[in-house]
């Protein structure tokens, strides 16, 4: 379970900041000048901030460079063939100690952003050392093909009443960074994406607010052994020009297993996506390792009347897990709060699509004015290419709160990575509020578990599971139900009630399934509706298992 404030960020050695290698220290200067920095970042502040008599920046000329993904995979094949550096450089007692209430003191000044000189829309803010977030990354901005190394300036953050010392080290570095633009106003900077803790980033769509996470990589997630987090050793970010349209991002991965380069294509909208492009070079074979893994936060549902703590209805970043399978067919899996940690696969081949969804959109179902859990967005993968066999793993972890994220899903290979040798995939990422813009099939609006019921006698457990569907072409088949059947199948046990009814209120249909199972056997049920011609609704499932005798 991680926390929902991720900060597994992990140490990076010095070496691998060579972004800027081959440039002068006349020239570095002068390519910090040309990035648009605020004020409090040219050349004599940066002298100044460290008791040296301010100097004015010597002209010089900053050769056009030539910095690229390549570069960032050339990194990361040289770090796979080295052993794992476990070191890290140190910073202030004072910061790490800060309390959770201490670091949230501490700001950056919007007025400080990057990029406000540059013409583009976009603005570059940076996140402080501190609390959880104790591990530096390096990061950069690309200047005519030049990367240069971003130093650290405490003029740039407002600190409140944080206790840190007077004066900080330029060498400190950076937690992670955020970036704002014109989302959902035209006059107005929102944030659009942020990097932060291990290998995570966040991004919104026009009316989102933050929920669940993606990660760039995920190792041994509900596996036998701990969890690896891999993190960020460096990062980059194209500077955007006038025009730009999207945002390019770089990264460069590490932990004791693997390493990674990765090239982030984000495009800000009401839909806003991120292209993932990934060199991933494992420097062992790992069996279970999870591409485009997504992490989110579900503590209780609709029907879930004994895990509510207070007096909202649903708690939940996300409520369902949408799957497109390779020979095209959708599924709804209704995420849960577990008793015991449960993984659930899906077994596949090159599959279309998957991912985390809030589909529930009703502020009345929450009830939070602070949370605002029926604004978070869902994220929907879309794989580039042909991903071969696999599976899709759901993990659902037990939770007693919010403040964790409990729920995680990713592609996992039939065979693992071959070790020492890159192998590039890549995917798009996109924001979505309604799963009907996906497909125009009928949909499961709500779905309902009942207690089990145990019937000694016959040594069966019964349960029974309400499942509703609308949208897709379902009202107009309400004047004549009829001609929608429901198909109820079960992995083991019996299905030994199936019924649906015409439900007027939603312009759908209702079915009631009833299922008996031995005490202790599994089963997985699937449900969906057809007509004599053709499925009609996309197929909802759930794993069940009956409680021992």
């Amino acid at each position: 379970m991680t926390s929902r404030s991720p900060a597994n960020s992990r140490p990076f050695s010095d070496e691998q900041s060579d972004a800027a290698a081959g440039l002068s220290r006349r020239a570095l200067l002068a390519a910090l000048g040309a990035l648009g920095l605020a004020a409090p970042l040219r050349a004599q502040d940066v002298h100044a901030q460290d008791g040296r008599p301010p100097v004015p920046a010597p002209p010089a000329e900053l050769r056009r460079g030539t910095f690229g993904y390549v570069d960032v995979v050339r990194q990361a094949r040289e770090l796979a063939a080295r052993p794992f550096d476990t070191s890290a450089p140190a910073i202030p007692e004072a910061l790490r100690s800060l309390s959770y209430d201490s670091y949230r003191e501490i700001r950056f000044r919007r007025d400080k952003a990057l990029w406000q000189d540059g013409g583009s829309d976009y603005r570059l803010h940076l996140f402080h050392l501190g609390f959880l977030h104790d591990k530096p990354v390096p990061i950069h901005v690309i200047s005519d093909g030049n990367a240069i190394p971003l130093p650290f300036n405490m003029a740039l953050f407002e600190y409140g009443k944080a206790q840190v010392p007077q004066k900080l080290p330029v060498s400190l570095g950076f937690a992670g960074f955020a970036v704002t633009t014109t989302l959902n106003d035209l006059k107005v900077q929102d944030e659009v994406i942020s990097f932060l803790g291990a290998s995570y980033f966040r991004f919104l769509g026009r009316g989102h607010r933050y929920g669940l996470s993606a990660r760039s990589l995920a190792l041994d997630v509900g596996g036998e052994q701990a969890e690896e987090f891999p993190f960020f050793r460096a990062l980059w970010l194209d500077k955007p020009q006038p025009d730009s349209v999207d945002l390019v991002i770089y990264a460069l991965l590490d932990s004791p297993s693997v390493s990674g380069a990765f090239r982030y294509v984000v495009t800000p909208g009401q839909q806003t996506s991120v292209a993932v492009t990934a060199t991933i070079v494992p420097r062992r074979t790992i069996e279970r390792i999870g591409i485009a893994p997504l992490t989110s936060m579900f503590l209780a549902g609709e029907g879930d009347r004994e895990q509510r703590t207070d007096f909202r209805p649903e708690v939940h970043d996300s409520d369902g897990l949408m799957l497109k399978t390779g020979a095209g067919e959708w599924i709804w899996r209704p995420i849960r709060n577990p008793q015991a940690l449960t993984i659930s696969s899906f077994h596949d081949r090159n599959p279309r699509g998957f991912g985390l969804i809030q589909r529930d959109r009703e502020f009345g179902h929450y009830q939070d004015l602070e949370a605002h859990y029926h604004a978070r967005p869902g994220y929907w993968v879309e794989p580039s290419g042909d991903w071969g066999e696999g599976r899709v793993d759901l993990i659902e972890i037990p939770t007693l709160g919010e403040e964790f994220d409990n729920i995680v899903c990713c592609w996992t290979p039939k065979t693992p990575l071959p070790s020492g040798q890159p192998t590039e995939l890549s995917y798009r990422i996109t924001t979505v509020s309604t799963t009907e813009t996906l497909h125009a099939m009928a949909q499961v609006q709500s779905s309902i578990a009942a207690r089990e019921e145990l019937d000694a006698a016959a040594g069966l457990a019964k349960r029974r599971f309400i499942v509703d569907f609308n949208a897709g072409d379902l009202e107009y088949y309400l004047s004549d139900p009829k001609r929608v059947s429901v198909v109820a199948t079960v992995s083991t046990g019996t299905v030994a009630r199936a019924t649906i009814d015409p439900n007027f209120a939603a312009k759908g249909f209702r079915v009631i399934v009833d299922v008996t199972l031995r005490p202790g056997e599994s089963t997985d049920l699937r449900i969906f509706l057809r007509t004599a011609k053709a499925p009609l609704s996309e197929t909802w499932t759930m794993s069940w298992t009956a409680p021992a005798a």
